[in-house]
């Protein structure tokens, strides 16, 4: 059973290795999903997730309370993923545009997919929107997260948030409908 962050908080000033296993344990399957829609690859996203709770564990000492414990935990994985990926664009030998191909190729040749021709699609979809478009869209599709949540991951305004999700629904139905 989840532990509720008061919980949690209260065993980290007594017991820091405990507390830390109890928040690995009970927010690692969610975050790996987030890390892995935003960088796609497997490899990548166990290696973004690992920098995800090494940073938590070195910040939890200044967490103020001021949020959930999981909206701070996914405010530092979804910056940890665009640190990662702005690395990953800039180590390429292609041009900066040629990486969302790369990680399009990726999914086609990615036997962790387990979904069908249609989800394949959408996966693709989705990589060709601009970055932020492309986390909020995953956050309120797939996480299911309200605006107001992503509002504070992001740090970014429910209107603005709002907008980027209707940009990036329309562009994804446009490319799915197209043949």
């Amino acid at each position: 059973m989840d532990k509720s962050d008061k919980e949690l908080l209260d065993l980290y000033k007594t017991n820091k290795n405990a507390a830390l296993e109890l928040i690995i344990s009970q927010f690692q399957e969610r975050l790996y999903w987030h890390i892995r829609k935003i960088v796609i690859i497997h490899d990548d996203t166990h290696d973004v997730l690992q920098n995800t709770f090494i940073k938590a564990w070195k910040g939890l000492d200044n967490f103020q309370e001021k949020s959930k414990l999981y909206t701070w935990l996914y405010r530092i994985a979804t910056n940890e993923s665009i640190t990662f990926i702005n690395k990953k664009k800039k180590k390429q030998e292609e041009p900066i545009e040629n990486y969302q191909a790369v990680l399009s190729n990726y999914l086609d040749n990615d036997s962790l997919f387990s979904g069908d021709q249609i989800k394949l699609k959408l996966q693709k979809a989705i990589l060709k929107l601009p970055e932020q478009q492309r986390i909020v869209f995953n956050m309120k599709y797939f996480d299911d997260l309200k605006y107001i949540e992503i509002a504070e991951i992001l740090n970014l305004s429910v209107g603005g948030l709002k907008a980027s999700y209707h940009h990036a629904v329309k562009k994804i139905e446009k490319y799915v409908l197209e043949d």
